[in-house]
């Protein structure tokens, strides 16, 4: 048989081991993304021109250059002027990075979709500028674009395979181990594929509901 039950069962624990690394580098390079993508939105909105230039400029860099590239660049040639980190660090940060330029995208429209009214309302309680964004903007913009960073948040989990290219043991670079050694990737790919699937599947509807109750609440 091409399938070996024996064989997928052997393996399994492995790949699960390798499992948890796929999803810690994926929600902490998420919770970077997310902060570093609400930090640009506020830099590029900043008065002074430099620094909303500057900031407009990494973005697009950092948008219109391959993740994997920005991955080997951190981790092979930063340590060329003496910033070694490893494989876990170097992840995290590329993944964090890339994806907070798109981030900041999405908190951007969300921030211009609130009337322009209610930031005259926050003026005119003498709300100081920690208050306005904590308060009033941030609660009203975040709701209804839970769907799209919900999907960033997918689609980042898919990429986390790219990790392997700087030698992180995740999930996929443990399949190709596994088969190297073997001989049989059918098994450990086969499972490496499920596995995203029902995490995929299941990260999606715990977002749709998350976007049900806060736009209820909303």
């Amino acid at each position: 048989m091409l399938w070996n039950w024996d064989f997928a069962f052997s393996i399994l624990p492995q790949i699960l081991a390798a499992l948890r690394i796929t999803i810690s580098a994926t929600a902490v390079g998420f919770v970077l993304a997310m902060a570093l993508g609400l930090l640009f939105t506020l830099l590029v909105r900043s008065k002074i021109g430099a620094i909303a230039m500057l900031s407009r400029g990494f973005m697009q860099f950092i948008r219109n250059t391959p993740l994997l590239v920005q991955l080997y660049f951190i981790f092979y040639v930063f340590p060329t002027f003496g910033l070694s980190l490893e494989p876990f660090s170097a992840g995290v940060i590329g993944l964090g990075v890339h994806y907070s330029t798109y981030l900041s995208e999405v908190f951007r429209s969300g921030i211009d979709a609130i009337p322009k009214g209610q930031w005259e309302a926050s003026k005119a309680l003498n709300f100081g500028k920690v208050q306005t964004w904590g308060k009033i903007i941030l609660p009203q913009a975040v709701p209804p674009i839970i769907p799209v960073i919900g999907n960033y948040f997918i689609t980042m989990f898919k990429e986390t395979p790219l990790l392997s290219a700087i030698t992180l043991l995740e999930i996929m670079q443990t399949a190709k181990v596994i088969g190297a050694s073997t001989f049989r990737y059918f098994e450990s790919f086969t499972i490496v594929g499920i596995l995203f699937l029902l995490l995929s599947y299941s990260s999606s509807k715990l977002i749709r509901h998350l976007e049900v109750k806060l736009n209820t609440g909303h």
